[in-house]
């Protein structure tokens, strides 16, 4: 018998049907890498794809439910007080590049609180689940908790910056040169969603990053509160609308709050 809500099940068994479409589609990226054209058309076909699974199969068993999606964006539901929220492949530029590391994540939000959160790792196999109150969980069987450490300079860190095409490259430079020198080491992996489930794992002590979309870390930030940490917006604002996230246990993550401020004032 699952330890989860009838609803969380439901997100489970959604992602793993998508999840089927963007393994066999991701067989083939590496061989769209030698080709003029590249594999760009076809990862966006792939993602649109896995998109429409995780429609379909949430659509059908809760047919009131509100969406917000990556692709769709705002779809409105009859039941006004409950939302998913979807990115159906989080990490694309890997994805596009054969780099085995992206993930489906899917978050439940009620009355404008996120209650439940699924990341799915496809190519590890590993399905991050959390629900409010019932904790954060591996492939349903170890409970995960945020890392210990209380101290910065013994934390390796992950975050996510500005691309081509971006804004925030000067801000988050003067973040990383703040940070680098005051930490064991920090990591750029290119998928928010993991980033914050392996926060919630304890394989990171922390994570930030600025200029997100909800879809992007919405299902993160139950994870990482189940497994009795803390994900919050930096400067104490709704992170679902500023898209800045911060996240790691209350001693760490006020230290990387006191860093990132002082940053800010160069």
């Amino acid at each position: 018998m699952s330890r989860f809500s009838p609803v969380v099940n439901v997100m489970v068994k959604a992602v793993q049907k998508a999840s089927k479409v963007l393994a066999r589609d991701f067989g083939e990226v590496e061989n769209l890498q030698v080709s003029r054209k590249g594999p760009a058309d076809f990862v966006t076909a792939a993602d649109l794809r896995a998109e429409q699974v995780l429609f379909d199969e949430l659509s059908k068993a809760r047919p009131g439910y509100g969406f917000l999606m990556e692709e769709r964006g705002e779809v409105a539901g009859t039941d006004r007080t409950h939302r998913f929220i979807v990115d159906p492949l989080d990490g694309t530029l890997n994805f596009m590049h054969g780099f085995p590391h992206f993930a489906i994540s899917v978050a439940l939000e009620r009355e404008g609180v996120i209650v439940a959160g699924v990341v799915y790792d496809v190519a590890r196999n590993e399905m991050f689940v959390a629900e409010k109150g019932e904790g954060a969980w591996l492939n349903e069987t170890r409970r995960l908790r945020v890392a210990a450490r209380m101290r910065l300079i013994d934390c390796l860190l992950a975050t996510g910056f500005p691309f081509a095409g971006k804004d925030g490259h000067g801000a988050f430079l003067r973040e990383f040169a703040d940070l680098m020198g005051r930490t064991s080491g920090i990591r750029r992996q290119g998928s928010a969603a993991l980033d914050m489930a392996w926060v919630a794992a304890g394989r990171h002590d922390a994570f930030w990053e600025r200029g997100l979309k909800a879809w992007d870390f919405a299902a993160g930030l139950i994870l990482v509160r189940e497994a009795g940490g803390f994900a919050r917006d930096p400067d104490g604002l709704d992170c679902l609308v500023t898209g800045n996230v911060a996240a790691g246990n209350e001693q760490i993550l006020r230290q990387l709050e006191e860093r990132l401020k002082a940053a800010a004032k160069g």
